[in-house]
Formats: structure tokens, C-alpha cells, sequence
């Protein structure tokens, strides 16, 4: 079984300007990706956006719930790969059991001259 570690950092609020790009939707999206892209240079695989509740202090003594956007990524953790290695999987495996021989037995075939009586017919 495979381990990961997960980061989970806020969603970009805001776009990010480029040459061509000139919707508030293309910027937006343009700020997701760059930000998608530099982590999975670093080797993070882009899992899921959330949204999730977070207790805020409102005022000296109250506190608000705000909902904040995240972006949740993951890789492996370099060395732990399984819980046991391979090699003791195989190990206490159990050994593959012999085929079962049938109970009956063979049924005749045409070569043994079994059931050459009940078909030849008399004179």
C-alpha cells in the first residue's frame, strides 16, 4: 500500500493577467492553473477543491463562520511504499494446492470396447 503526504493550500481568489487572456473567467482559470502547474512540478498531484467552514474571530468577544476555498494535492512518500516488502508477502503466501482429483470415475471411451455389447445388435 502506498503512503502519501497531502497539502492543501486556499484556492487563488484573484486572476492573474496575461497576454491574450482578457475575460475575468480566463484570468481566474490562467491563476488555478499556474498554481496547479508549479506544484505538480514538485511532484503533487492535484486531488480536489473544497469548500470548508473555518471559525473566524468576529468583533472583541464573538466569533463568524467564514467559508474558505481550498485546493488539496498529494504525493507519495519517498520510502514507504508498502507496510511489509514484497519479499515477505511472498513469503507467507500459501503454496498453490495440488488439483483435485475427481471422485467418479473416467467416463469409457470409444477405444476401450466398454458398452460394445449394448450396441451391437444381435443375429
Amino acid at each position: 500500500m502506498t503512503h502519501y503526504e497531502y497539502k492543501v493550500i486556499p484556492a487563488p481568489t484573484r486572476g492573474r493577467k496575461a497576454k491574450g487572456v482578457k475575460t475575468a473567467e480566463g484570468r481566474f482559470a490562467l491563476g488555478v492553473e499556474t498554481v496547479l502547474n508549479e506544484l505538480a512540478r514538485d511532484g503533487w498531484e492535484y486531488q480536489r477543491a473544497d469548500l470548508l467552514p473555518s471559525e473566524e474571530r468576529s468583533g472583541l468577544t464573538g466569533t463568524a463562520i467564514k467559508w474558505r476555498n481550498v485546493l488539496v494535492f498529494r504525493r507519495p512518500v519517498p520510502g514507504r511504499t508498502a507496510d511489509r516488502p514484497a519479499e515477505a508477502e511472498e513469503a507467507t503466501a500459501p503454496a498453490t494446492p495440488p488439483p483435485v482429483e475427481p471422485d467418479a470415475p473416467a467416463a469409457p471411451t470409444p477405444d476401450s470396447g466398454a458398452g460394445d455389447e449394448a450396441t451391437s445388435k444381435a443375429p
